[in-house]
Formats: C-alpha cells, structure tokens, sequence
C-alpha cells in the first residue's frame, strides 16, 4: 500500500512539474493590435519573433516611462523624447546621467515601422528591438546594468504579471521588444496635411504654395522652381527611403576639414562620411533645434542654411549641388536662391505637418500619471 501511495505521489509531482513548466514556458496568449495608416505611407515589417500586440505595447509603454530604467533610478527613456514635442527633448544635444551633452540631438520618434531599417543618427543597429538596450547601458545616456535592472523589474508589483502576459519571463530580450512595440504604435497621422490628403480640407494659398515648393526639384531649363526638400524626405512619410542606405545623407554642414563621421562610423566606407539619418519632417514645428548636433534654433535658420550657407564637401550629396533655382555658374558655389515669399511659404507648410492628436493621444502618455486610464 506504501509503495502504491507513493507512486501516486510522484506522478502527481511529476504531473505538476510538467504543468508549471507549461505555464512557465508556453507561450502567452496575446492580442494583435489593430491599427490603421494612410496606405501611403507604404509597407511595414513587424520582426516575427515580436508580433505587435498590446500587451507588448502596454508592457513597453510603461517601461518607456519608468525612471527604474536607469542606473541612477531618475531617467526614463521619456526624459529624451517627450510627447508634447513630438518625443524629443528641446534641447540641442541630449543631456542624460553623465549630465554632459551627448553628441546628438534626441531625434523624433513616429512612424517607425516606415522609413530608413538604420536607427540612431549614424545609422548604428538595424531594428528597434537592437536599438532599445543601448541607451539604457549607455555610461552617460541612463548608465544601468542590465542584470541589475532585471532584479528590479523582478521585484516591482506591476512587471511580472505585465511581461508574463506579453512575452512569458522578465528578459532583457523581452524588455528590448516590448520597447519597440511601444515605438512602433507612435503613429502620426492626422496633421493638416494628411486631412488635406485624404480630401477632408484645403490649405490655404500659401501653405499650397510651399506644398509644391517641397515636392519640386528646381530646373531653370523649364522654369522650375522648388525646394527640393522632397529629394530627401519622403512624400508622405517625409522621412528619409527605406532602401539600403538611401536615407542618409550629407546634406552640406561642413567642410571636409570639419567633417563629422556619421553613417562612416558604422560602414567604415569613406563615401559615407558626413552622411546622417534624414529624419522626418512629421510635427517638425515642435522639434527645434534641428540637425543631429541642434546647431540650428528655428526652421527660418534651416532654409537659411540651404538656401545660402551650404558648404561643399567629398560626399556632400548630388541632389543638393544639383539644386539651384538660378541657372549655375559655379559648381562650388551651392545654393538654392529661393525668395524670402518661398522660404516663408515653405516654412507654412512645414506647420501643416504638426498632428496635435499625435502630440497628445493619451495611449502615448506617461501612465504613472495620476488618473491615468491606460495603466
């Protein structure tokens, strides 16, 4: 009887090892989300083994948000990228746990799932899952541990059962996707522009006007006159191509003495030195300062800058010498020679691209806030 009792035992003991190794091992059951964009804006690829669901997305949203992610426990990934300024920071060089400046410009975050496959200004890792643990490790960006940060998220109230239901176990894999699930959801796409798009309503005469400046290549042969913006940035998703390296560009800030390295820091080709991530141009109204190092404050000094104070290089990019409204006579003397009227008039439309639903969509929001209702 002994002996029958407790073989009964051990295959109960056996029966629940296997039951708790299931449930610690299989895989949750997970919700797609299901979300609409302008079809303009092209195709997307979401990785396989980080399906786009929302508890990924809640999970990220949170762990976005949470100081926690820092070596110091008082910087958060928002810190950098703020909502109301389109997920940047107003400040020309981030500032993280080093208190120095860091060498870029906090760039914008929307509509990643479109756009360049290279992310941070020099183009560095290839998918947003690669990039999401490296300014958290970064000594002067959040400066944590990432085994220490696991202990954390172990210990906290709310992240088990949250990574338990997105991805199983508390990982740095995991915490890496659940970020870029995050990123992924911060679509905009309902500025004047797209309304305009979609038919809904007209721009005005002048906002009209810089629309077809944006989207002209200038040629003096057929009295063409454009701002050769749309050479660069996308037409709708007005963020640099998707193929290959085609959304870095040198676009004439230095001289090749004072030429930074960019995308050449991470391909080790000399044609590529200079080169920076295009970004988008989608709520750039809210975005200043401008460039990758913020040396310019407003979007005036911008088209000033292409308009007269480009300055040629070895790689600077074909498109922009090309570009002059005024039949060439140099080809180092590089400039656009738009008027002041079409300056103003391309700097009119640039407003347009500003989606205040984008910039204050509660999804997107800090959930530790107070009567949050997306905790």
């Amino acid at each position: 009887m002994v002996k029958v009792i407790m073989s009964v035992i051990t295959v109960l003991i056996v029966l629940a090892g296997i039951t708790f190794w299931k449930i610690a091992n299989d895989p949750p059951v997970t919700t797609p989300v299901e979300f609409t964009a302008p079809f303009v804006f092209g195709r997307f690829q979401i990785p396989k083994d980080n399906p786009y669901t929302y508890e990924s997305v809640k999970l990220g949203r949170r762990l976005f948000y949470d100081p926690l992610l820092s070596g110091n426990n008082e910087i958060s990934c928002a810190s950098c990228h703020k909502q109301e300024l389109a997920f940047t920071d107003g400040l020309p060089r981030a500032i993280g746990a080093s208190k120095r400046a860091l060498p870029f410009n906090s760039m914008s975050l929307s509509n990643l799932m479109w756009g360049p496959r290279h992310f941070f200004w020099n183009g560095r890792v290839a998918s947003l899952e690669q990039q999401a643990l490296l300014p958290i490790q970064h000594v002067d960006e959040m400066d944590q541990d990432l085994d220490e940060l696991m202990e954390e998220l172990k210990q906290d109230d709310r992240y088990p059962v949250l990574f338990r239901n997105a991805y199983g176990r508390i990982t740095p894999e995991n915490t890496a996707k659940a970020l870029a699930s995050f990123q992924r959801s911060l679509i905009s796409a309902n500025s004047k522009y797209d309304k305009y798009l979609r038919g809904e309503i007209s721009l005005s005469d002048q906002e009209e006007y810089g629309r077809k400046l944006f989207m002209a290549h200038p040629d003096t042969k057929v009295s063409l006159r454009g701002g050769n913006c749309i050479d660069c940035h996308s037409q709708f998703l007005t963020a640099g191509f998707a193929t290959g390296f085609d959304g870095f560009s040198n676009n004439g800030l230095d001289d090749d003495e004072h030429l930074q390295d960019g995308l050449y820091a991470f391909t080790g080709n000399d044609a590529h030195r200079g080169l920076f991530k295009v970004p988008t141009l989608r709520n750039i109204a809210v975005t200043a300062p401008y460039m990758h190092d913020g040396r310019f404050a407003s979007l005036e000094q911008v088209l000033e800058h292409y308009n007269s104070g480009i300055k040629m290089s070895q790689t600077l990019s074909p498109l922009i010498i090309e570009a002059d409204n005024r039949e060439k006579v140099d080809i180092q003397s590089v400039s656009l020679n738009l008027t002041e009227t079409e300056m103003k008039a391309i700097i009119a439309f640039l407003h347009t691209l500003t989606d205040e639903d984008f910039l204050t969509n509660e999804d997107f929001s800090d959930p530790f806030n107070r009567g949050s209702d997306h905790d």
